[in-house]
């Protein structure tokens, strides 16, 4: 047995170094997908459930636990390790909820919003959190990117991991709000080809349709980040006890990211807007064109018509009917005054 796996065990209250319970290999519970203990930001062993409270209680530890739409029984077993409170684990148990941070005793609250890319549309989940002394409880509901990512990003970089509980409140926030940015950028792309189509030619039915799909998703998408720069302004100052005066920049970054990603929204939603402005413009201007275009050509044709139809009528007495170049006289008139019509209507872009 290695020096570096017997410093890794919780020392006993005897002094005597012995490995944690939890260090044998087990099967991973259903809804928990990482439950682990964290010793100055080093991970030491997954943990069970029933022990996660004990781990927490000791100096230096921080409990990471991940869950992923758990039944209420799980729930409340972990509620009974941290000493939660119940109107939480209600919210969390119920995943429809808004972004909000509440504070419970000495215990954090937070809900944050994510967001994917399902089928050209966007799916929307939620995330719990629960932050107190020495543990860290997120609960994933809907579409979202796992965390795995996260634990493992930060264990390769154990000085900011062993800064505690509130920087992997930040670290998952962070990895929320860098989430929505695919997302934006995978409409923006769908805008820009509505874009450069929209000025070629109006839009069809399917096209009018995405775009309000489009805006629509857009708006809820607005809806679920607004409330996280409070979320997020709050956590930044000094009001919040759980959170130390050291991550105050972070959370300022996670703003700042937040209000950008809210900028990015407002700036599509105004292109759309403008998009299907412009190809209701385009439509009219169509219209307009083919209005003036058979406008002018029932001009032109009104001539002949008028003519024939004065010289079609059954009367007898009729001189000019007895002119020897009558005919020839009438067919000059009906071309001389189509052709001055057509050219009028032509330079003035009728036709």
């Amino acid at each position: 047995m290695s020096l570096a796996e017997t410093a890794s065990w919780p020392v006993a209250n005897n002094g005597d170094a012995s490995p944690p319970k939890s260090a044998e290999a087990r099967a991973p519970e259903s809804g928990v997908i990482a439950a682990s203990v964290y010793a100055h930001g080093v991970r030491i062993a997954d943990i069970p459930i029933e022990d996660a409270g004990e781990w927490s209680r000791k100096d230096g530890h921080v409990v990471w636990i991940g869950l992923l739409e758990p039944d209420a029984e799980l729930l409340h077993r972990v509620q009974r390790q941290f000493n939660l409170h119940p109107l939480a684990i209600e919210d969390a148990e119920n995943a429809h909820q808004r972004p909000k941070l509440e504070q419970y005793g000495d215990a954090l609250f937070v809900v944050a919003r994510t967001a994917q890319m399902v089928e050209k549309r966007i799916a929307f989940g939620e995330t719990h959190i629960f932050v107190g002394h020495g543990y860290i409880v997120s609960v994933r509901h809907g579409a979202s990117t796992s965390y795995k990512a996260v634990r493992q990003h930060w264990e390769t970089c154990p000085t900011s991991l062993a800064k505690g509980e509130d920087f992997i409140l930040y670290a998952i926030l962070d990895f929320i709000v860098d989430n929505y940015m695919p997302v934006l950028e995978t409409i923006h792309d769908e805008v820009e080809e509505i874009e450069d189509k929209v000025l070629a030619k109006p839009m069809i039915r399917d096209d009018i349709e995405r775009l309000y799909m489009l805006r629509r998703d857009l708006l809820r998408l607005r809806n679920a980040v607004a409330p996280l720069v409070d979320v997020c302004l709050r956590l930044s100052n000094a009001s919040v006890p759980q959170i130390r005066p050291t991550l105050a920049p972070m959370f300022r970054d996670v703003t700042d990211h937040v209000r950008t990603v809210q900028e990015k929204i407002d700036s599509l939603r105004e292109v759309l807007a403008f998009a299907f402005e412009a190809s209701l413009l385009v439509g009219q201007s169509q219209e307009n064109a083919i209005t003036k275009r058979l406008a002018s050509w029932a001009a032109i044709l009104a001539v002949p018509t008028a003519i024939a139809g004065i010289y079609g009528m059954n009367f007898k007495n009729m001189p000019e009917l007895e002119l020897q170049f009558g005919y020839h006289t009438v067919m000059a008139v009906i071309v001389v005054s189509c052709a001055i019509l057509f050219w009028r209507f032509r330079k003035n872009g009728w036709l």
